[in-house]
């Protein structure tokens, strides 16, 4: 059964990154937030899912999400346009720290994996059914 739970940990994790993704690139022009300042882009992190082999060694078993941040390593682009109503006193207008063709590569990526994990889970129930009718 670990395979089905593993599954479903990557499933919700590929999800959480898709979730994030698409939260960035619907903020990319966001100059102005609740916050103040421009949207900072959102960064999944995500921690192994560990479990002791039967040798005693520790082995990754899939991913979860470790944390939802900011990410505040890219700094935000800066550009003049003195008539926007977030410029500051010089003119220049910081914009979200979203590079959108990095984004709709992550995207795809997700998706991918996404796509992986639901054929895996899928064929983990096909496989345990076909068991159970056996043992039957």
């Amino acid at each position: 059964m670990d395979g089905f739970f593993n599954a479903y940990q990557a499933l919700d994790a590929r999800m959480k990154l898709v979730d994030a993704v698409a939260n960035n690139l619907a903020n990319a022009q966001t100059t102005s937030t609740p916050e103040g300042g421009p949207y900072r882009r959102q960064v999944v992190r995500f921690e192994p899912l560990l479990a002791r082999a039967a040798d005693g060694r520790m082995e990754a078993r899939g991913v979860r999400v470790a944390a939802v941040e900011e990410d505040t390593a890219t700094p935000f682009q800066r550009i003049f346009d003195p008539t926007h109503p977030d410029a500051d006193e010089q003119g220049f207008v910081s914009l979200p720290n979203v590079n959108t063709a990095m984004e709709m590569a992550d995207l795809i990526t997700a998706m991918r994996a996404y796509e992986a994990n639901a054929v895996m889970q899928e064929t983990f129930v096909q496989m345990a059914e076909r068991a159970l009718r056996t043992l039957l």
